[in-house]
């Protein structure tokens, strides 16, 4: 069996690590990077770090306007899907990388694998909205993190080839969790921090940093925080606070975007996350980390009802008095699955290949 799967985005190359590992065993498998997240800071060195096979192909699409970005992917993609013939088309999440693999794979009759199916934020405001709702009805196999996801599918009227398997990320912790050795006491001390006394922050998503008054309330929030912030920058953040000159006060430590490894160093050490991600929400879940969400609403709605994460917005006051005051309960019960997800899916898909043999 060959099977072609797309990443373009940081996120998708977690999720891709744990499901090549599995894939590779038995399968050939393809792997076909968009570009989306382009430089090495944003992609190279998260494939270094986690053990992910360089990419058989590398679109080079970079950024753009999500219009052009998407169609210049969809013609890209087409393009290798025609050349190589893969029996299934695998893609993650919820970015334009995402959309266009399921748009070329499903315009060419490949069959389509969604991994994290089902997540919906209900604000179609947000691009990666619209992505992961047209995705989900271009897939053919949908693989779910949680029952919520199953049951936002069920509303929408998709129940065939639909299962909860839990999250792929997961089986990646997992996994980076054994082989952490003293990995976090090194990042720590590089970045002049003590275990629990800062908290890690991160903003990316358009719709805090493409809306001035939104970016606004969170970097005030930022500079109201008396404790030292870790604040790797992705570059559109980056761009976005150099165009509206926005000092941050000396606590406040912009730092280049983080490997996979540093980055789950400085997560399982912090006080409180802040931050737009939806991984960053499940990890600090499943690190026992409270997390402070710079968002109106989630698509990790569990991690919600369990109180360990809250939703803030962009508000200053009410992100400043979380950071303050919000401690999550004790009970801290197993979230989307227990690792192993990847063996799960794979095993999936290959019943349902035998079964379209037939």
């Amino acid at each position: 069996m060959k099977i072609a799967t797309i990443v373009g985005a940081r996120p998708q190359f977690i999720k891709a690590a744990a499901f090549s590992r599995e894939l590779r065993k038995r399968h050939q498998e393809f792997l076909i990077h968009t570009g989306q997240h382009y430089d090495y800071a944003m992609s190279g060195v998260f494939f270094d770090g986690l053990e992910l096979p360089a990419p058989n192909a590398n679109l080079e699409i970079g950024s753009g306007p999500h219009g052009a970005q998407t169609g210049a992917m969809l013609g890209a993609i087409e393009k290798v899907l025609i050349e190589q013939k893969p029996d299934w088309v695998l893609v993650y999440g919820d970015t334009n990388s995402t959309l266009a693999g399921a748009l070329a794979a499903s315009k060419l009759h490949i069959p389509v694998i969604h991994v994290e199916a089902g997540l919906r934020s209900f604000n179609r405001r947000m691009p990666e909205e619209v992505n992961r709702v047209l995705t989900d009805h271009a897939s053919d196999l949908l693989f779910c993190p949680s029952q919520t996801a199953v049951d936002n599918l069920t509303y929408e009227g998709i129940n065939k080839n639909v299962h909860l398997v839990g999250d792929v990320m997961l089986d990646v912790l997992t996994w980076a969790t054994a082989r952490m050795n003293g990995h976090a006491q090194e990042t720590l001390g590089r970045l002049g921090v003590t275990d629990r006394k800062y908290l890690l922050a991160t903003v990316h998503r358009s719709e805090n940093t493409d809306d001035p008054s939104r970016l606004q309330g969170i970097l005030e929030a930022f500079n109201s925080i008396t404790e030292e912030v870790i604040f790797p920058i992705h570059p559109r953040t980056r761009k976005a606070i150099n165009g509206q000159a926005r000092n941050l006060r000396p606590n406040v430590k912009l730092v280049e975007p983080l490997s996979y490894f540093d980055m789950l160093a400085v997560s399982k050490s912090a006080r409180l996350i802040l931050t737009d991600s939806g991984g960053l929400q499940k990890e600090a879940y499943w690190l026992g980390v409270p997390c402070v969400t710079l968002r109106e609403e989630t698509e990790w709605v569990e991690t919600v009802q369990s109180g360990w994460n809250t939703l803030a917005g962009s508000d200053t006051q009410k992100i400043v008095t979380a950071v303050h005051s919000f401690v999550p309960p004790p009970a801290h019960a197993p979230l989307y699955g227990r690792d192993c997800v990847a063996a799960k899916c794979l095993e999936l898909i290959e019943t349902a290949s035998s079964q379209n043999s037939h």
